[in-house]
């Protein structure tokens, strides 16, 4: 037995909100008393009296979540400046919490707090499923956090979620665990038990050009490309235009023809330097990417599709998703469409919920490694045997 529920509130008011949001939850939990949650909420509201509502309701839940760039759900599709609750309940999977802290002075350490404390709760640690996980954004490269995470839960276990993000200040993001509000630190829950789950990964851009081997790079400052300066790389196949999040690089690490995206922030005309917001790894082979807004938006019925097709059950008990901030920025007006095609291949009664990051964490495919993605949306189904 797995049962979701999903609270959504866009009352500005923190309190308001909240008693929304746990009312909507209990309306539906039917007097079950859920064991885990995961809450996003945007960055004007009162985080702790938040968390310490949803915990004094829910005594003893497992509660983790973070600040992020919008929010959607089930209930109210897209919204900016709101606060969407999810919560499950099962007598037969077991899903609990841990927490990292400093990540910014070592994340393999605090990847490895926050892995620790969570399977210490567990009892049967042979079926661990996957983990879902909300770190910092600002203080450490993301793919630092995700290698250190797949090293504490050995890279047969997946990972899920989103690097918590603050509506595109780059300021400070949150990140919440039971009653407390952090930052610099990641949250994960980890879900053990007869699971059932799938995953649909896709982002619209498509490569163009030549392939380009990456021959100087610095964890996320890429020097050059080919032996030349990685900003020559872009002007060469954008006709002198800088590089920007419209496009970003497509990183293939093998000869296959999977690959992941990271986008670029800020570049030195001095040296050539390009800064990316997470780490390229050298010797990697990397094209300019782009992508119209249909081909964005056709991603998320993509990711949907993808997830549905490869569900192992009949059908799942929820969905999440976790799109990128960048993608809502390039989508403007139309970025109410994305959930909105996801969400017509998945019947009322699956209870929907995510947010848009600062980068997501999924693998490439179903049993492949985790990666942290840019510009990305990734669905994630769950269910019960």
């Amino acid at each position: 037995m797995l049962n979701v529920v999903v609270g959504h509130s866009n009352d500005p008011d923190s309190l308001a909100a909240i008693t929304e949001v746990i009312e909507q939850c209990q309306a539906n939990l039917n007097g079950k008393i859920p064991q885990a949650g995961i809450v996003f909420v945007a960055i004007d509201f009162d985080y702790a009296l938040i968390l310490q509502t949803i915990v004094q309701t829910f005594p003893g839940i497992e509660l983790i979540g973070g600040t992020s760039d919008a929010e959607i759900s089930s209930l109210l599709q897209f919204q900016q400046d709101s606060l969407a609750l999810m919560l499950f309940c099962s007598d037969e999977i077991e899903i609990h919490a841990g927490l990292g802290k400093n990540l910014s002075q070592d994340p393999i350490l605090a990847a490895q707090q926050a892995v620790d404390q969570a399977k210490s709760k567990i009892k049967n640690l042979a079926v661990s499923q996957f983990c879902l996980a909300f770190p910092e954004s600002l203080t450490v490269d993301g793919v630092a956090i995700v290698e250190g995470l797949k090293l504490a839960l050995g890279k047969d276990i997946p990972i899920f979620g989103g690097l918590t993000a603050d509506q595109w200040q780059f300021q400070k993001t949150h990140q919440f665990f039971q009653t407390e509000v952090l930052t610099d630190a990641v949250p994960l829950l980890i879900f053990s038990g007869q699971l059932l789950f799938s995953q649909g990964v896709a982002s619209g851009w498509h490569p163009i050009g030549k392939k380009g081997k990456v021959t100087k790079v610095d964890k996320n400052i890429l020097y050059e490309i080919n032996g030349k300066p990685a900003l020559e790389f872009y002007h060469h196949y954008l006709g002198g235009l800088p590089p920007s999040g419209e496009y970003p690089l497509a990183v293939f690490e093998s000869e296959s023809q999977d690959f992941y995206m990271r986008a670029p922030s800020i570049y030195n005309p001095e040296n050539g330097s390009i800064l990316f917001l997470g780490e390229v790894p050298a010797d990697a082979f990397v094209q300019i990417a782009q992508a119209s807004r249909n081909d964005i938006l056709g991603a998320a019925k993509t990711s949907i599709t993808n997830a549905l097709n490869n569900y192992p059950g009949k059908q799942p008990d929820a969905a999440l998703f976790f799109s990128c901030a960048a993608r809502r920025l390039l989508l403007g007006t139309r970025v109410i469409e994305e959930y909105q095609l996801a969400q017509e291949f998945l019947t009322a009664a699956i209870p929907g919920c995510g947010f848009y990051t600062h980068g997501e964490i999924s693998p490439l495919n179903d049993g492949g490694e985790t990666r942290l993605h840019h510009e990305t949306f990734v669905t994630l189904l769950i269910g019960r045997h």
